[in-house]
């Protein structure tokens, strides 16, 4: 068997994965999705980026020949380049286990090696922000790789992130617990049996695995399934036999909240939505008892309703509050890589009229942001009175961005700012629902609602707009647009069955 970095880095993650990529039929994996190959170019072009920054070389060797590669590798750190891009270092773990290490770069620096008086560290690049544990660990790696290839350790090793400076991983920190994964790792991979299912959704929605992983969950109503279950929640769970939906929804929420992940007073909130799932029916939370409260809420309102809660006196809202003859609903789509919102789109409700009209203020490139956004205002100052519907806090953020960088009065945006009602906030406050997320689309989907485009997702919309970028394709806006109106009428929708469910509870 081949360990190398990548089924390392994908053991942190899942152990799962890292089995059925090693073990599994690989054609029975999803095929790459929009949203992965748009990753996978990320990482490429930002790969690229920090090449350009290097003068280096690459091994030249046969696809998959790693002794080769390895021979080709050492053949360069003999010569003492600056810098090698994927080199290949490989060796022995025991007598059916090879290690494989292929950093990013190896960077010479002075020093004393088997080569002379130099030696490298490791680099290895990477999309993310911040320097993960699976990224040290993949980093340490590579470092005590490199250090048997060149007979001397490596003083550091570094990430490069997407940050202007290096980050240094403290290979004392990291090395030995690096040995404690590559042992754990390896002995996962030759047990016959494989791990257990456990759906993460940020981890899982880009996983090859996610329809086979998801179809066991389902069939055995995993807890994993359940809002507010995470690996840690689930492991003390299991510690005390609380491991079956049933055997949760009848559980003492006192008891789980002595366990050390369950801090806060989040069990009761979680017996609830056992039970919900168990009935296939939302249940409105006992207000006025202790329950699972988010820490930080991003609008005026949210801190208002955050002291209620403290204080054990927050109430469901009043139906006809959440009701006007003229409602507005709002949904954004941006593209962050660009620090852009091109889409800033409306659904005005004429609940007299029994009306409804849709306007997509688009902007086609990033230069017509400020018009786009004037347009918006322009409409929704037309309605003073009208509450603004949409759903998480973006929306409300999004505003504040474009006011304060276009220069809108600060009195202006501080009323409008008023008539803003986070939706989503008002429902989880509220009651609890038999699904699996409390995101739009689960939600939506649960009370019937259907988007035109069944595929179509934030990411994708995200898609679709660098391809306009690209290529003029009209059909792409209009798809985009389409999007956005489903979302407007989606949270019109869990609105309208929201005051439904206050008004006959």
């Amino acid at each position: 068997m081949l360990l190398n970095a990548e089924i390392l880095l994908q053991y942190q993650r899942c152990k799962r994965r890292a089995f059925l990529d090693t073990n599994g039929d690989l054609s029975q994996r999803d095929p790459i999705s929009d949203g992965l190959h748009r990753v996978i170019q990320e990482k490429f072009t930002y790969q690229k980026f920090v090449l350009a920054q290097y003068n280096y070389h690459r091994p030249e060797y046969p696809k998959y020949d790693w002794e080769a590669g390895a021979e080709a590798t050492i053949e360069l750190m003999r010569q003492g380049v600056e810098c090698i891009y994927k080199g290949v270092i490989l060796a022995p773990y025991s007598e059916n286990i090879t290690l494989l290490s292929r950093p990013h770069l190896l960077i010479r620096q002075q020093g004393n090696s088997k080569f002379g008086d130099w030696l490298y560290i490791p680099a290895n690049i990477q999309l993310g922000k911040r320097p993960k544990l699976e990224y040290q660990i993949v980093v340490a790696y590579d470092a005590e790789m490199l250090a048997i290839c060149q007979a001397s350790n490596p003083p550091t090793a570094l990430l490069i992130l997407r940050r202007t400076d290096a980050y240094e991983v403290s290979l004392s920190k990291w090395i030995p617990l690096m040995h404690l994964s590559v042992e754990e790792c390896i002995n996962t991979l030759n047990f016959p049996e494989i791990p257990e299912v456990f759906i993460s959704r940020q981890k899982c929605n880009f996983c090859g695995w996610l329809t086979q992983c998801y179809a066991e969950a389902k069939a055995t109503e995993h807890l994993s399934l359940l809002p507010g279950v995470t690996p840690n929640r689930y492991s003390d769970l299991q510690t005390i036999d609380l491991v079956t939906l049933e055997s949760l929804a009848k559980a003492n929420p006192d008891f789980i909240d002595t366990l050390p992940s369950f801090e806060g007073k989040s069990a009761q909130q979680l017996v609830l939505q056992a039970q919900s799932a168990l009935q296939n029916s939302p249940i409105i939370l006992p207000f006025g008892s202790a329950y699972e409260i988010k820490k930080t809420l991003p609008t005026p309102t949210s801190q208002i309703v955050l002291q209620d809660l403290l204080q054990g006196k927050y109430l469901p809202p009043k139906p006809e509050s959440l009701i006007a003859p003229i409602e507005l609903y709002f949904d954004i789509e941006a593209q962050p890589d660009l620090n852009l919102d091109y889409l800033l789109g409306v659904v005005v409700c004429d609940r007299i009229a029994n009306t409804q009209k849709y306007y997509a203020f688009l902007a086609e490139s990033q230069a017509e942001e400020e018009q786009v956004w004037q347009q918006f205002l322009d409409l929704v100052e037309q309605y003073p009175q009208a509450p603004i519907f949409h759903f998480c806090p973006y929306e409300v953020d999004t505003v504040k961005r474009l006011a304060k960088l276009y220069h809108t009065p600060k009195e202006q945006i501080s009323q409008l700012l008023t008539r803003f009602i986070d939706i989503y906030e008002q429902v989880a406050h509220t009651v609890v629902l038999p699904t699996e997320s409390y995101a739009l689309k689960t939600v939506a989907r649960w009370l019937g609602f259907a988007w035109r485009n069944p595929e179509a997702n934030g990411s994708q919309s995200i898609l679709w707009y660098d391809k306009w970028l690209e290529t003029g394709d009209r059909t792409l806006l209009d798809a985009i647009v389409e999007y956005n109106e489903d979302d407007c009428l989606a949270t019109l929708h869990l609105k309208d069955w929201f005051v439904s469910f206050l008004q006959n509870s």
